[in-house]
């Protein structure tokens, strides 16, 4: 992705130096394997840690100091959300409508949210009680070493998605369907988070189409690494890394194959009109 000489986003909040308590191993799981079980088995990992914020498992807050290659890549963010909010305020405008930019925090470990801790365990997430994104930096790397979706456009997809639920809550989509989630069946409930968060993947494929048309700064091969990334958080391909099995009733984000796709719908089609996951038969 080519970010030379682009502006960067008045909308970035760079906590990372205030940022960092470190969670101690509980058990032989550890904090991330505690959470990540709770994730898979369709709960919220924010929850647990946050209770494990005031737990005598924390660690003192440490010094942090942000190397070289950090700020870097905390740079390519800023530029990343910039387009993110000149993409989004012209297709809110066309739409007769304002878009609020939404506020994207770096932190380093944990941080608190409005939604409960943040935390790296825990990846990066959308909080849309104080309409903030929260992402520690060390993110880029997991996804290169451990879920095998290197490159910066892998990671700004990872950006698109969560301003794509900042939207969702925009257009009240995320707030009607979090009230019906709330009452409905397990099964149900997360049938409706899959759909959500396929929707937010059509909106960062979106962000893709229109940010090239505006800032020609797709380069070959971007596409391909944004739907490897897509790829690689698919509930399926998760869960059978982490269990050796799948349990489809308890997806909450998609398959490998309709992340993939809808985020490729996104970037192929350019469209809003085409974005309703909730009305597609067959996802």
């Amino acid at each position: 992705m080519k970010i030379g000489g682009s502006r960067t986003s008045g909308n970035l909040e760079d906590r990372r130096r205030s940022s960092g308590s470190k969670p101690a191993a509980v058990g032989g799981l550890g904090v991330l394997g505690i959470a990540l079980v709770i994730w898979l088995m369709g709960g919220n990992p924010l929850q647990f840690l946050g209770m494990m914020d005031v737990n005598p498992g924390f660690q003192q807050q440490q010094t942090y100091e942000p190397t070289a290659e950090e700020d870097s890549l905390a740079h390519f963010v800023s530029v990343v959300l910039a387009t993110t909010e000149d993409v989004w305020t012209d297709i809110f405008r066309k739409m007769g409508k304002t878009y609020r930019e939404p506020k994207l925090v770096l932190y380093t470990r944990s941080y608190p949210s409005a939604c409960g801790t943040a935390a790296s365990s825990t990846g990066p997430f959308y909080c849309p009680a104080d309409e903030k994104v929260y992402i520690d930096l060390s993110f880029y790397q997991e996804m290169r070493d451990k879920l095998h979706a290197p490159g910066d456009f892998a990671f700004a997809y990872v950006i698109a998605h969560e301003v794509g639920h900042h939207v969702q809550k925009l257009l009240g989509t995320l707030d009607s369907v979090n009230h019906i989630r709330s009452r409905s069946s397990e099964k149900v409930a997360n049938a409706l988070s899959v759909k959500i968060e396929l929707q937010a993947d059509f909106y960062a494929g979106l962000w893709a189409h229109h940010s090239n048309k505006m800032f020609h700064n797709l380069e070959r091969g971007d596409i391909e690494e944004a739907m490897n990334a897509a790829s690689s958080v698919g509930d399926d391909r998760l869960q059978k890394q982490a269990t050796g099995h799948v349990v489809p009733d308890s997806f909450t984000h998609g398959t490998s194959d309709q992340r993939k796709r809808w985020f490729f719908k996104g970037y192929e089609t350019g469209d809003m009109r085409s974005s309703n996951a909730f009305s597609a038969k067959n996802l």
